[in-house]
């Protein structure tokens, strides 16, 4: 399975053979086929956990009623970043596999069901009825996200300086994310 992770996440699943994953792992091919039968088994596996890492943080705290609108968002910038910056590859590896496949990605998370009946939903409407939840959310990903998928045409270089630089930045946004929602919900 690890091996299936690794190559999966490098070169996708259009590319990886299943050749590819045995020699990953130092396995024949036989044994990995009697085991996983199929790499589409195999992918449906990987694609499920790592879609389950990178939105299985946001549900629970998207639907927690305890938690106000600004703490959501804190949780929320706080748990992604950590969740990035110790899974760099995780967020390419799963756009790029959901545009190749947005039916099966959609399926299997039913997030326009989850959204539409969280506390975050009921907590905007109330202070921005003006703002459509879409966009709430998609701004705060987009702010979470992109800075992991743009790293290596912003921060040229796979050394580690350029990482502990890129992880300052990151902790940094952690705090500023949530300020600029605030200043959004708060004008």
């Amino acid at each position: 399975m690890e091996a299936a992770r690794v190559v999966f996440t490098r070169k996708g699943f259009a590319a990886t053979r299943t050749r590819d994953i045995a020699e990953e792992a130092g396995i024949n091919l036989a044994l990995l086929n009697y085991y996983f039968r199929s790499k589409e088994k195999l992918f449906a596996q990987i694609m499920q956990e790592k879609v389950q890492l990178m939105f299985g943080l946001v549900f629970p705290i998207v639907t927690d009623e305890s938690l106000s609108i600004e703490q959501k968002i804190e949780k929320i910038a706080n748990g992604y970043i950590d969740l990035l910056l110790q899974n760099p590859d995780l967020p390419i590896f799963v756009l790029s596999e959901v545009r190749n496949n947005p039916e099966r990605f959609a399926q299997s998370l039913n997030i326009a069901e989850v959204m539409a009946s969280s506390s975050l939903v009921k907590q905007l409407q109330e202070r921005r009825p003006d703002i459509h939840p879409y966009q709430l959310m998609t701004s705060i990903m987009g702010m979470l996200v992109f800075p992991f998928v743009s790293k290596p045409i912003l921060f040229p270089g796979n050394d580690e300086q350029t990482d502990v630089m890129f992880a300052m930045l990151m902790e940094e946004r952690k705090k500023l994310i949530p300020q600029w929602i605030d200043a959004v919900l708060n004008c």
